[in-house]
């Protein structure tokens, strides 16, 4: 499937992914547009797409999606949520001013399971062809600002900002997998919030399978069955997902040693640590840092 970036009929004024490093883009994409009336064909994308618009005065848009044409009035403030995987075209009748903000399933996924302690569906987004927003909009008005603002501190502003933005978007709209799926009465969501918060608190020391399930209150053999049961991969998967992904954040320092950083995120050497980022990311250390 092509990406949304590959059919806008127009340039962005701004977008991040020209804009900031590799690894402080990573959350999302962020580009906004003042494009003149134009249109976009319908089409599959494999990124969920946000529209927020700011314009302030209202104006007709026509959206194709799923298979339904709308013909509506798009009004300041107001988001349209569009997941990946469902058809989508438009076409606008007056000049627009909206931020449009990309994401990649996975990495929303990742980022929902391992720094918030929220399990997604596979469908991770409720499809939202018209909402009022304006808290979503004023967040994402943040982040562009703080790409307009540039300057040495960007890339962090991007990425708290971008951040903030995640967990409002996910905490509004995104398909939560306990609402679905409940969890087990041996492991419930509780259990999963102890053993997220130990693992944020203590990624960086030897943890070990059996620390977690004390902090979980059960029996290891017991912990380890209902944990893969209940979230899809093994309590050492979601550990070594969530030192790479902290990892990753610390290989934005140019400066820091990767021996540094591996001791930083609890690996035992450099050589272990970059066998597990290569496994994980297809990259070496090293190259991942130069590829900025």
């Amino acid at each position: 499937m092509k990406k949304y970036q590959d059919i806008y009929p127009s340039e962005a004024i701004l977008r991040s992914y020209d804009t900031v490093r590799l690894n402080a883009r990573h959350l999302l994409n962020l580009e906004f547009f003042e494009a003149e009336p134009a249109e976009m064909p319908t089409m599959v994308f494999d990124q969920h797409h946000i529209l927020l618009n700011r314009n302030p005065k209202d104006h007709r848009v026509e959206n194709w999606r799923g298979g339904k044409h709308r013909d509506f009035t798009y009004r300041q403030n107001e988001v349209v949520i569009t997941p990946a995987g469902i058809e989508s075209g438009w076409r606008w009748h007056e000049p627009s001013n909206v931020i449009v903000v990309t994401l990649d399933p996975d990495q929303l996924e990742r980022f929902a399971h391992s720094e918030i302690g929220v399990i997604l569906t596979d469908r991770h987004l409720r499809d939202v062809p018209q909402q009022l927003d304006a808290d979503l909009v004023g967040s994402a008005e943040m982040v562009l600002t703080g790409l307009q603002a540039g300057g040495p501190g960007s890339d962090v502003m991007f990425d708290a900002l971008s951040r903030v933005f995640l967990v409002k978007l996910i905490d509004g709209y995104g398909e939560k997998r306990s609402e679905v799926l409940d969890f087990t009465r041996g492991f419930t969501a509780q259990h999963y919030k102890r053993v997220l918060k130990h693992v944020q608190l203590h990624f960086g020391s030897s943890l070990t399978i059996e620390d977690l399930a004390k902090e979980a209150g059960l029996s290891t053999a017991h912990f380890a069955r209902l944990f893969r049961q209940v979230l899809g991969e093994t309590p050492y998967q979601f550990l070594m997902d969530y030192r790479i992904e902290q990892a990753k954040r610390m290989l934005q320092d140019a400066q820091r040693p990767l021996i540094d950083i591996a001791l930083a995120c609890g690996f035992s050497d450099q050589p272990h640590f970059t066998r597990i980022f290569k496994r994980l990311t297809g990259q070496t250390p090293r190259d991942y840092r130069k590829s900025n």
